[in-house]
């Protein structure tokens, strides 16, 4: 007998459907979240930044991104020319800052762009409701 979440009244049944639907809807959120990190990252980056401080910015504004996917990014959106860094051995601890490039500040522009497209199509698509 297949028992589908909701329907049946087992205690144990219950709690195991909440728990996959949990899992799901965490999947599900971490794949929308995947698609606005490099937006989000870009955003930060007008002026040097070094690497953890992005991490605890992005942090404090409600966007958590794990250091090991936001260095091989940072990494990536640099060989794409769109930002550039600089080693700062000056004081300490040695830090490597990155920086948007007057491309990626272009790509960072029309990536507005095309999130308040998107943003504007999901709306209107949404408003129909359940």
């Amino acid at each position: 007998m297949t028992i589908v979440c909701g329907t049946h009244y087992n205690t144990n049944q219950e709690v195991r459907c909440m728990d996959e639907r949990s899992e799901t809807l965490a999947n599900l959120v971490s794949e929308l979240r995947r698609g606005t990190v490099v937006l989000s990252v870009l955003s930060r980056l007008s002026g040097a930044v070094y690497g953890y401080s992005l991490v605890q910015d992005l942090s404090d504004r409600g966007i958590e991104v794990e250091a090991n996917t936001l260095y091989p990014l940072l990494r990536r959106l640099e060989k794409q020319g769109l930002l550039s860094s600089e080693w700062e051995t000056d004081s300490g601890k040695p830090r490597k800052y990155y920086m948007r490039t007057p491309e990626g500040t272009r790509m960072y522009e029309d990536l507005i762009k095309e999130w308040d497209n998107m943003v504007e199509k999901m709306n209107t698509l949404l408003e129909g409701g359940i």
